[in-house]
């Protein structure tokens, strides 16, 4: 996997190491990080991506000693230093270096990773409903984009994969839909679009909350709202939305095949449409 990686203000061709048995990150999992792309020379969102880094960050008691700026400009740096054709992932992070069971907010440490990551095809993905549950806000930080949140998706995603599905969607502790175990969840019903209110209990997507935007600007309703799994299994179309594929449909839940529709499509359209000018490097 080809990439570059900024650590200590030096770039490198390859990964560093960076933690040692005694890092408090490394042990005790004081890590946040963000995730944004960079395709045909554009890098959609950049900016929020970073500065949801630097919020993330303070979620999880870190004290970050670089601006939303300059993160910015080190990963337009990156992109650069890479082959203009490349689709990457562009994943800023920090964590604290110091401390016990409380992380020492002034070691907190900033690194960054550009790396190669091909955009997924626009096929349909299957789905299940995870036996696993997204925790509420006062059990996990669930209000930051940390590390220690996703062994329990990896959990979930093994429990589909075995099933052999693609994804899952996760349940809040009430029972109510969340997300999928890597990304948003839509359903469309009676050409509404619908996405699980959010609660508290996942992150509010900057990719589904730019899709809301686009949709709206549109003329398509579009609503937040409880849902329930069974709003999922009679929903017209299924749709995630995310970082690392944007906008896909989905194709199947549990025992029920769908197919693509015309707003899954039309959400498809109208963000690779503003991302063409969002944002250029």
């Amino acid at each position: 996997m080809a990439g570059v990686f900024y650590h200590d203000g030096v770039w490198h061709d390859e990964a560093p190491k960076i933690l040692s048995p005694m890092d408090q990150a490394a042990w005790l999992s004081s890590i946040v990080f963000d995730g944004a792309r960079a395709f045909g020379g554009l890098a959609p969102d950049l900016d929020l991506h970073c500065e949801r880094l630097l919020r993330s960050a303070r979620a999880m008691l870190l004290e970050p000693k670089i601006s939303a700026e300059e993160i910015i400009r080190l990963c337009l740096e990156g992109i650069r230093r890479m082959p203009r054709e490349s689709e990457l992932y562009v994943r800023p992070m920090m964590y604290a270096t110091d401390g016990f069971l409380v992380p020492d907010a002034d070691s907190t440490t900033f690194t960054l990773a550009v790396y190669d990551s091909p955009l997924p095809d626009f096929n349909g993905i299957s789905v299940c409903l995870s036996s696993l549950r997204r925790p509420a806000r006062d059990q996990a930080p669930t209000d930051a984009k940390a590390s220690c949140l996703y062994p329990n998706s990896s959990r979930a995603l093994r429990e589909a994969e075995l099933r052999g599905f693609d994804n899952c969607i996760m349940l809040d502790p009430n029972g109510n839909v969340a997300e999928l175990a890597s990304a948003n969840v839509w359903i469309v019903k009676d050409e509404v679009a619908a996405t699980p209110y959010p609660n508290g209990t996942f992150l509010d997507g900057i990719t589904r909350q730019r899709v809301a935007q686009l949709l709206s600007e549109d003329g398509i309703e579009v609503r937040e709202e409880t849902l329930k799994f069974d709003d999922v299994l009679k929903a017209d179309e299924v749709f995630l939305t995310g970082n690392y594929g944007k906008v896909m449909p989905i194709t199947k839940v549990e025992d029920r095949d769908l197919q693509r529709g015309p707003i899954t499509q039309r959400a498809r359209d109208l963000y690779w449409d503003y991302a063409k000018t969002a944002s250029v490097f």
